[in-house]
């Protein structure tokens, strides 16, 4: 079992610098404290905000600016680039008709990123996942 995810829950992209707070938009109307998210809980800016700088050699604007600076690594402000739902998310525990989102799920940025949920933001209702 792990816990369910609300809102204010703590995020963090393998290549943010970073951590950022989830934002659940109470579509379904679902609270256990806050807002309940689910896997469709992954539009950029409204529910996940930027993760400060961007560190990843994928994304292009780090590219520019590093071929701009002769070759000296450098890091670009966060934009994500969220194409898919979170992942796995708790299939037997539907929130608004999806899968309730869980402290184990992954959300993958276009730029190789791996946003994952380093606190739930509550710690009392279990879901399984």
């Amino acid at each position: 079992m792990s816990q369910a995810c609300t809102s204010t829950a703590i995020l963090r992209c393998s290549f943010g610098m970073a951590p950022v707070p989830l934002n659940v938009i109470p579509a379904a109307m679902v609270r256990v404290q806050m807002p309940v998210g689910t896997i469709m809980s992954n539009l950029p800016f409204a529910n996940v905000p930027t993760f400060g700088m961007c560190q990843s050699i994928a994304n292009p604007t780090v590219i520019a600016a590093t071929a701009a600076a002769l070759g000296v690594f450098t890091p670009m402000p966060c934009v994500p680039a969220i194409v898919a739902p979170w992942v796995p998310g708790s299939p037997t525990v539907l929130t608004g008709g999806f899968p309730t989102l869980n402290q184990n799920c992954k959300l993958m940025c276009m730029w190789a990123g791996v946003i994952s949920v380093v606190s739930p933001g509550q710690f009392n209702v279990s879901v399984p996942g």
